[in-house]
């Protein structure tokens, strides 16, 4: 029989191996969140960027209104109107005002020109909106 105490020599110590996988998972984890976060700023960005043109555009539209069409312009008035009216209390108050005046000019079948009274509570109403 052998000996019990016989040296192995083929045997390699047990070597520490450094594991960076954390490292790297939490790495991509910060490179997503960044990346996430910049298309979210971006998305905020073009968002505020249209809301402020289409602001820009609904203003132009409602202060070019023609008054040769009494009708078509109380109802576009009043429609476009709309948009800015929950600005703040006074363009609400504004629009109000506004609306009613245009009232009679929008449900009859054949109606008058528009009155210089009320075409002065939309130039009115076109100062206090806030582009």
């Amino acid at each position: 029989m052998r000996s019990q105490n016989i040296p192995i020599n083929d045997i390699a110590p047990l070597v520490e191996i450094t594991d960076y996988s954390l490292y790297y998972f939490i790495a991509l984890l910060l490179i997503v969140t960044a990346l996430i976060v910049g298309v979210v700023l971006a998305v905020m960005k073009q968002m505020r960027k249209r809301k402020t043109s289409l602001r820009k555009e609904k203003f132009q539209i409602l202060s070019s209104i023609e008054f040769a069409d009494p009708k078509r312009a109380a109802y576009t008035i009043s429609e476009i109107g709309r948009f800015f009216a929950l600005d703040n209390e006074r363009t609400e108050k504004a629009y109000r005002n506004l609306f009613e005046r245009l009232e009679p000019y929008k449900y009859a079948p054949n109606v008058q020109p528009i009155d210089e009274e009320t075409i002065g509570y939309y130039r009115l109403y076109l100062e206090i909106i806030d582009v």
